[in-house]
């Protein structure tokens, strides 16, 4: 193969993510920053220059830039070094002579500690929006669809309000353009169908914008669609509301959602399907609620014969 320098590689690497892998946009962006960042501080431009030195160097950098407590945190370093393993894994399967992506190691990160609340403050939550006015109708319907389905906030706000609600089910595009299924429970099938019968507009998105005064709408249909910063700003007014000191998000509610299917018996694989997580080690951030479980089941079954 004819010697291309890393940049040139950098570009195929980015194309192969996108068209032959599927990845996002986004993904793709991310990718692209942090290996620009890698080849932007080595300076090197042959694969074949790639070292363990090159890479420890580089780690030193990032370990020394600052961040939001003090330096840069372990787990977005490990960012770098994923894409930068991937990079390398893609020069193998071309037969470009570089580092043996094996060889780098991802730095050992704390567990992960999730924003949960309990069960009583969800509940507070779900019944903080009171009236029956559009805005205080559509409020209700958001807070109980993503507690029912464990929707990311951006899955959320790109929803139409063409939903069939003669079905407890529908389709949700994700990341990566995965589609999922996902659940109406018959609060959140009635929340909305309330706040829909409201609906004076004739907006496709499912969740708009309504002015202060009077719940009217805006003039311009195609601003009308809630941006996910709106959605975390209301949630964190009916969190203060409804008395709930910890720091309430989009994602909280779908931390709460997983942990209610867990508690309840559902197995990790069936939550990750619903989540839409494309990796399982993603769904075991969980594993502290399925850990209590098998304790309970091991209390309750184990040792019976014994005397």
């Amino acid at each position: 193969m004819a010697r291309s320098d890393l940049k040139e590689f950098k570009q195929q690497f980015l194309e192969y993510l996108e068209i032959e892998k599927g990845r996002s946009v986004k993904t793709v962006e991310n990718y692209d920053r942090y290996l620009s960042r890698f080849l932007s501080f080595s300076k090197l431009t042959n694969p074949a220059a790639i070292t363990e030195q090159s890479v420890r160097e580089f780690r030193l950098h990032l370990n020394r830039q600052p961040g939001t407590s003090g330096t840069m945190k372990h787990k977005t370093q490990n960012y770098y070094m994923i894409s930068l393993r991937a990079f390398l894994k893609f020069l193998r399967k071309r037969d470009v002579e570089s580092l043996n992506p094996e060889r780098i190691e991802l730095a050992k990160v704390g567990g992960r500690d999730l924003d949960l609340i309990s069960s009583a403050e969800l509940d507070r939550l779900l019944a903080a929006p009171k009236g029956g006015d559009a805005g205080s109708l559509r409020d209700k319907a958001l807070l109980e669809l993503l507690f029912s389905t464990g929707l990311r906030v951006s899955e959320l706000c790109a929803l139409n309000r063409d939903l069939d609600l003669t079905r407890d089910e529908f389709s949700v595009r994700g990341k990566g353009e995965k589609v999922r299924v996902v659940f109406l429970s018959p609060e959140a099938k009635q929340a909305i169908k309330n706040y829909l019968a409201k609906r004076a507009d004739v907006d496709e998105a499912l969740f708009i914008h309504y002015g202060r005064a009077g719940g009217k709408v805006g003039k311009h249909d195609s601003d009308l669609r809630l941006t996910p910063r709106s959605v975390e700003r209301m949630i964190k007014q009916y969190a203060v509301k409804a008395g709930i000191t910890r720091k309430v998000t989009p994602h909280v509610i779908r931390h709460s959602f997983a942990t209610d299917l867990l508690e309840n018996g559902a197995d990790l694989r069936s939550v990750q399907a619903l989540l839409g997580h494309s990796n399982i080690a993603t769904t075991q951030v969980y594993t502290h609620v399925t850990d209590k479980h098998l304790r309970e089941v091991h209390q309750a079954f184990h040792g019976k014969r014994r005397k």
